[in-house]
């Protein structure tokens, strides 16, 4: 397997990582074999989160039995307080089973108000500092879907690594915040690299091989079978950059999937009538891709609002940089949390 630096940490992770979200839809003995497989054939990064329930817990049942200096292991929480971050990073370490998490990472921090207060008295920050003086994380990372955000994240030179959504079909991040990232010497871990499973299995190897031209640091493809496992990992051992007749072909075959999909940039919002709508349509996203339809609609159902009070008043339509139709497709998702056996009946 190709390795790459995680940036000014100096880590040696695969080029190929393991993306932990897909394992939940496993079983335990299932999702272990998985990630044992992945070990075996070269994968040394494994990402996970705490809001993606009990991946930690099927992803640590996997890494028993394989010495702890094969893999480099990374988490993430959505708590924004010192406190908030210890606690989590506490749970993280039981549900692995192990002393030290390598990387853990602020989750999705989408907007200014959140980063001030991570970086501010009390915030995660300082709960990050403590992890590491006590010997419980390595060192600290950010995640996000906006990339102003993520900008001024990294310009205060306070995280090693930065994950953002990169894919062939979502390429803003070349404009400035890969270089950013690049001048800064920051671990760039690439998250949605098949578009949240968007290029589907004919199109998954070109999608891969398509970030080797970009320095970039590792790629987690969320996996949950031993043929993703195989196929994803031939891409990293093998390293072949595209051709430029390969280039025109997934070029080519990405148009026919359209641009009908969120790529969680939020300019929608705030919606008017409260809707969280990148959310609705991430949670719409696993219902039909992931096959995670129990796991969407509990978390649907618990939105304060949802996108059946959507007033059809257009404001988000206006602001959509991609000119989504997202009235309709906030029919689409609540209709299909409303109706999971919508999938079985296509």
């Amino acid at each position: 397997m190709i390795t790459r630096k995680l940036g000014r940490l100096g880590w040696p992770v695969s080029f190929i990582g393991f993306g932990g979200i897909a394992v939940q839809r496993l079983t335990e003995e299932e999702a272990a074999v998985v990630v044992g497989a992945a070990l075996d054939s070269g994968v040394n990064f494994i990402d996970s989160a705490r809001g993606y329930t009990d991946s930690e817990v099927k992803i640590g049942k996997g890494l028993k039995g394989f010495p702890r200096d094969k893999f480099y292991l990374a988490s993430k929480t959505m708590d924004r307080t010192a406190e908030g971050f210890l606690a989590d990073i506490a749970k993280s370490r039981a549900n692995f089973g192990v002393e030290t998490i390598d990387l853990y990472q602020l989750h999705n921090v989408k907007d200014e108000q959140s980063l001030a207060q991570v970086l501010g008295p009390g915030g995660a920050m300082e709960g990050a500092e403590e992890a590491i003086k006590r010997g419980w994380i390595r060192s600290v990372g950010i995640t996000g879907h906006v990339t102003a955000v993520l900008e001024k994240a990294i310009a205060t030179g306070r995280f090693s690594t930065c994950q953002f959504p990169f894919n062939a079909l979502e390429t803003r991040v070349l404009d400035r915040l890969l270089p950013a990232c690049v001048e800064q010497d920051l671990g760039i871990i690439v998250m949605k690299p098949l578009a949240g499973g968007a290029f589907g299995p004919e199109r998954a190897e070109k999608a891969l091989r398509f970030f080797l031209e970009y320095p970039v640091s590792v790629v987690i493809p969320g996996m949950d079978s031993l043929v993703q496992v195989e196929e994803n990992c031939r891409v990293g051992r093998e390293g072949r950059l595209l051709t430029a007749t390969e280039k025109e072909e997934l070029q080519t075959s990405l148009q026919e999937l359209g641009e009908q999909f969120c790529r969680r940039c939020e300019y929608c919002m705030p919606c008017p009538n409260k809707i969280n709508i990148p959310l609705a349509f991430l949670l719409d996203g696993y219902w039909t891709r992931y096959n995670l339809q129990d796991w969407a609609v509990d978390r649907y159902m618990a939105m304060p609002v949802r996108a059946d009070a959507c007033i059809e008043c257009g404001v988000c339509e206006s602001r959509c940089p991609y000119d989504l139709p997202i009235r309709e497709m906030l029919k689409k998702a609540h209709e299909h949390m409303e109706d999971p056996g919508l999938l079985q009946d296509k």
